[in-house]
């Protein structure tokens, strides 16, 4: 939504028309579940994505009758003999064109990293109704993505909750850090670098950074650092990562991660007691090191994947395995 919300930015500054189609409900198996989203602009862009890009090009033609009329309409789309993934997906076009208090709204619940929830009004077969449409709603107060929609609590209605978006960690600023930073952002993750003051970089060091903070462990500030984060302790001085481990112990990250050996961990977490022997026993239960999962990572670019994977798979509280060894479906 984030992406979609820059894409529209970038569109109508060039005075393109947008539309936004939504996959509202899904019968049998699909690639990509409801609640996926892509914004088409007139010029034939498009953000974001229904499928594992088999739909995207229907998508794009049946976006032009929306683009003439800017009347909403559902389309199906059977996947049973094209995609193999035995599945009809009901997909919502509708002209996207949020007013300009709706777009700082939206800005506004980003940098408050609140929890908002999107929902979109439908019938499940191909029509064309200018009732269709979708809005978020914030505090109960309606959002909606285009000034001529009214909800009509008649229709179906699907309805998502948006949590904020991930947040990666990273302290250090060394090669592997850069990669990191790279591949997370690449997941969707918001990445921002933690650096010593010491250390002589800034934020177009780091590709996909959201934010760059230079400071010394003791000025760190963390109450940015949620449920819905993750840290990374990769500066590697054992000084340092012990420094910025004791400013991180109120804290509450989903995940942090230590790079090193076993050896360096033990060392580092031993003197850590020593000097905070009151932090609770779920502090300890947040730590994963050595951090990233054993697939035999030894490149810097190798060494983020196995981190980010041990990351995806703490966050979806799911056991590493291979999937030729999962018996059942692939996706739950």
């Amino acid at each position: 939504m984030k992406k979609i919300f820059e894409a529209y930015h970038r569109a109508s500054a060039q005075q393109l028309k947008t539309a936004l189609a939504t996959v509202v409900a899904l019968e049998g198996s699909s690639y990509r579940k409801p609640g996926v989203r892509m914004l088409i602009s007139e010029d034939g862009k498009m953000t974001g994505a229904v499928s594992g890009g088999c739909v995207e090009k229907e998508v794009l033609r049946q976006a032009q009758s929306v683009f003439k009329d800017n009347i909403p309409k559902i389309m199906t789309y059977d996947g049973r003999y094209r995609l193999g993934c035995e599945g009809i997906l009901y997909i919502l076009i509708e002209p996207f064109s949020p007013s300009v208090s709706v777009v700082d709204n939206f800005q506004e619940i980003l940098k408050g990293r609140k929890t908002f929830q999107v929902s979109a009004y439908y019938e499940k077969k191909d029509a064309t109704n200018p009732l269709f449409g979708s809005m978020f709603t914030l505090g109960g107060t309606p959002q909606v993505f285009r000034d001529d929609f009214k909800p009509d609590s008649s229709l179906s209605i699907f309805k998502q909750n948006m949590s904020p978006c991930f947040q990666l960690f990273i302290i250090g600023a060394e090669h592997d850090a850069v990669q990191l930073s790279s591949f997370a952002s690449k997941t969707g993750w918001e990445v921002t670098v933690v650096a010593d003051v010491s250390e002589e970089k800034n934020i177009s060091d780091f590709p996909g950074a959201l934010d760059f903070i230079s400071c010394l462990p003791e000025a760190l500030e963390t109450e940015q650092i949620d449920h819905q984060s993750a840290v990374i302790l990769m500066t590697h001085s054992y000084v340092k990562d012990l420094k910025y481990l004791l400013r991180l112990s109120d804290t509450e990250p989903v995940y942090l991660g230590l790079l090193g050996p076993a050896k360096r961990r033990e060392k580092l977490l031993n003197e850590f007691l020593e000097r905070h022997p009151e932090v609770s026993d779920s502090f300890f239960d947040r730590i994963y090191g050595p951090s990233g999962l054993n697939i035999g990572a030894e490149t810097p670019q190798e060494i983020a994947v196995a981190i980010i994977a041990e990351i995806l798979s703490v966050v979806r509280d799911k056991e590493p395995m291979m999937l030729k060894n999962k018996i059942g479906r692939i996706h739950s």
